[in-house]
């Protein structure tokens, strides 16, 4: 048994303190004092889920079911939470603030511990149905009536996956490797069995049951997706080609939705490269997928939307009609799609992430060969030894609607998580300065006029910042949208509007409505600027600037496949703008 209040103590000194040392030697401290039977609890709990992102699991608590159970059992009206939401913006804050004021009346109370925290999570997220709200408050009730009011904090944001520590993925298996080998040089081992089992919960499980002799020999596992491999980016094929050492394999780079798709003989399953499980969104493709003879497989795709007369590949966000829960036969007649299959992980029980690119590829062109449905197809690919034969390549791919081409070293091996120069994405110009889009999330928005007048205007960007696990505003962004995408905005960034700036959102900029960064989306501009208003590598380039967008448009695609962490990072921007002015680290 471990008593919540000794976790909280632990959190409210992280609280205090931005350093990443300090924090990593706080966590070192609360994995130490967690039994191990737990540690992975405690984890997902840190993560802000309940269990691995690939099962789908969720609570599906608003923060307007948090703020009744606040009135419930504190005797104040739900306008009054909300005022004092507005005032504070953390609603864990909130329940503190308004409970420590609170006459205590429960004579018995029942230990709150992290086992019945977590416990009661489960419950929720298993909880649907009519009447399903009403259960949820109830045990959500009982726990907080039980609580301190800094243990309610805390359980509040758990519940909403908002800690608000500034924890990124890497800080916590510094600290892993730290409390259970006393080297943080060991995390390496830890990245690795993350990036094929996507479960930090069950690596840190097994890191401090078994040790870890035990977390090296955890392999890629059918229907267990495999973190995805992500590409560098370069200006011309002149430095895709010096990165490549002078010789390299180039694929397509198709406008869809990167999928990994998992098969035996009976089962498909189909993962998003945010690791979600979509298969329900493409029975199509899983019906294709039965028909490759091999056994066994995992292979990386791109499923494209196409036009059902021409089979003409069609915009990425054509393919956003496949992400709606209901008529799926219906919008599988309007909305078909090709699979251009690109890479294999494994086969015949076998892992195939080892072998050189080249050697991948040669199999792939086995397995898919022997493929019988005409939907599935090996995406196009040519060696290239020239600067002209890649240039020619990448006027090829645009003339059959690809946005670019993917520059891949012919002896490189398939290192999941991992971003690299081993990859190299080259997007089409779209006549500007800036020749590659960048996927921003929404942090800000500010309400038109005219037409606009009941919508947003501009929407405030931000890009990632990976080190303080924060975003940071870039640009606002007002073109490029239709009125029907607006509409579709507005409506979408409603679930996600809070009363203040969310803590790790930095932005000096005023807004008239402020979002939990949620919602992607695809930007092209002319060039990256140096501004003083905007936070994305400020004092990196100058002092007292940071970098903005000059002239930035909307693309149409909204990024529903991207969570905020996939975005385009600080570091990218600043790389970007020191290529895009010729500056020299």
């Amino acid at each position: 048994m471990l008593d919540f209040s000794t976790i909280v103590n632990i959190l409210e000194q992280m609280e205090q303190t931005t350093s990443r040392i300090e924090l990593t030697n706080y966590l070192v401290t609360l994995f130490k004092n967690t039994p191990s039977e737990l540690i992975d609890k405690i984890i997902y709990l840190i993560q802000g889920k309940i269990r691995p992102d690939y099962e789908g699991i969720e609570m599906g608590i608003a923060e307007k079911m948090i703020i009744k159970i606040i009135s419930q059992i504190s005797d104040i009206s739900s306008s009054k939470a909300y005022q004092k939401y507005h005032e504070i913006g953390d609603l864990g804050s909130v329940a503190e603030t308004i409970l420590k004021n609170k006459i205590q009346t429960t004579l018995f109370h029942e230990k709150v511990t992290m086992e019945r925290i977590y416990l009661t999570f489960d419950k929720i997220s298993k909880i649907t149905g009519k009447g399903s709200q009403e259960i949820k408050l109830k045990l959500f009730a009982s726990l907080f009536n039980d609580s301190s009011p800094e243990e309610c904090k805390y359980i509040i944001r758990f519940a909403l996956g908002t800690l608000r520590l500034g924890i990124a993925e890497s800080t916590i298996m510094d600290a892993l490797a730290l409390a259970f080998t006393s080297d943080k040089k060991n995390r390496k081992i830890l990245e690795s069995a993350y990036n094929v089992s996507s479960d930090l919960g069950r690596v840190s499980k097994i890191l401090a049951n078994q040790g870890l002799k035990a977390v090296s020999a955890i392999k890629i596992e059918l229907f267990i997706p495999i973190r995805p491999m992500l590409a560098e980016r370069v200006r011309t094929a002149k430095d895709a080609l010096e990165k490549s050492a002078g010789k390299a394999a180039v694929e397509f780079k198709i406008d869809g939705e990167r999928v990994q798709i998992h098969k035996t003989d009976k089962k498909v399953q189909i993962f998003s490269r945010s690791l979600e499980n979509v298969t329900h969104y493409y029975p199509d493709v899983a019906e294709a997928s039965r028909t490759i003879n091999f056994k066994n497989i995992i292979i990386e795709a791109e499923v494209v939307a196409i036009n059902k007369n021409t089979e003409e590949f069609l915009p990425f966000q054509e393919l956003m009609h496949r992400r709606r829960k209901h008529d799926i036969k219906k919008i599988m007649e309007n909305y078909p799609v090709f699979v251009n299959v690109f890479d294999i992980l494994y086969a015949s029980g076998k892992d195939k992430t080892n072998l050189p690119y080249i050697e991948r590829r040669e199999l792939l062109k086995e397995v898919i060969t022997k493929s019988v449905d005409r939907r599935l197809s090996l995406i196009q690919q040519r060696i290239v030894g020239t600067v002209k034969e890649l240039e020619k390549f990448i006027a090829k791919a645009i003339e059959n609607g690809c946005e670019g081409v993917m520059v891949k070293q012919i002896n490189s091996a398939y290192r999941a998580g991992a971003r690299e120069f081993a990859w190299i994405k080259i997007k089409r110009e779209y006549r500007s300065e800036l020749a590659d889009t960048l996927d921003l999330v929404i942090i800000g928005g500010s309400y038109g006029r005219g037409r606009r007048v009941g919508k947003y205007g501009a929407l405030l960007l931000a890009v990632y910042d990976k080190k303080e696990n924060v975003f940071k505003s870039v640009c606002k962004v007002g073109s490029g949208f239709t009125d029907e995408v607006l509409e579709e905005l507005f409506k979408e960034l409603g679930k996600y509007m809070i009363p203040k700036k969310h803590p790790r959102v930095y932005s000096k900029l005023d807004m008239d409505s402020w979002f939990v960064p949620t919602i992607v989306i695809e930007i092209i501009a002319s060039e990256i600027t140096l501004s003083p208003e905007y936070d994305a590598g400020m004092n990196s380039i100058r002092e007292g600037f940071g970098l903005s967008l000059r002239f930035p448009k909307f693309t149409k695609k909204i990024r529903l496949d991207k969570n905020p962490q996939d975005i385009t990072e600080e570091t990218e921007l600043v790389e970007m703008y020191r290529k895009q002015r010729n500056i020299k680290l």
